[in-house]
């Protein structure tokens, strides 16, 4: 089993960061295989080109880094994503990997009545999130 983290926090001192080191210490602790994506340490471009928003509607990019995440995703059992809620929302550099990564025929295709998954070896996905809002708030 290969656990993927996307990781989306820009300071180190965070919360997040601290529950990111916990993860990976969990991880390692129970033999399990991971790797990270740290969408701010990568400087990854959350916005799209002009050209790469042409080629969006045809599942296809023209950003390397995102055939690179692709790939590993592929080869994820598992995904945990570990962000911050900001304006009641994700951050924008989550957003935006979301926006560029899962795209049409590689996390999903278009089917007669909806959508049909494409990453059936996915078996788990976590979420640990962190907000200063109260949670009575959030909902």
């Amino acid at each position: 089993m290969k656990t993927l983290i996307i990781y989306a926090h820009p300071y180190q001192k965070s919360f997040n960061h601290a529950i990111l080191q916990h993860e990976l210490n969990r991880l390692s602790s129970e033999g399990t295989a991971y790797q990270v994506i740290d969408l701010y340490a990568d400087q990854f471009d959350a916005t799209f080109s002009p050209n790469g928003l042409r080629l969006f509607s045809q599942g296809r990019t023209d950003d390397p880094q995102v055939e690179q995440y692709q790939r590993a995703i592929q080869q994820a059992d598992a995904l945990e994503f570990i962000f911050p809620i900001w304006w009641n929302g994700l951050p924008g550099m989550l957003k935006g990997f979301m926006d560029k990564v899962m795209t049409v025929n590689f996390a999903y295709r278009d089917a007669p009545h909806g959508v049909q998954g494409l990453l059936t070896q996915i078996t788990s996905v976590r979420v640990l999130t962190t907000s200063k809002s109260p949670t009575w708030y959030l909902k």
